[in-house]
């Protein structure tokens, strides 16, 4: 599985550049998620439907990710 990554780097500038900052972070942080999300479902979709019901899932689950 995927790790999460949740240490951010702080922008604590008001002007343009700390708002540029918190933009590009913000932006790395939804490309985190979504690579998180994509290494996820392509694990589980190897698993056969005995062993996603074992962890309570079903294929219609892994779509609905």
């Amino acid at each position: 599985m995927a790790a999460i990554e949740t240490n951010r780097p702080a922008f604590g500038a008001t002007g343009l550049t700390g708002r540029i900052g918190a933009l590009l972070a913000q932006a790395e942080a939804a490309v985190a998620a979504w690579s998180d999300t994509r290494a996820t479902r392509k694990a589980l979709s190897g698993l056969t439907e005995r062993e996603l019901n074992d962890i309570g899932l079903t294929r219609d689950d892994l779509q609905a990710m």
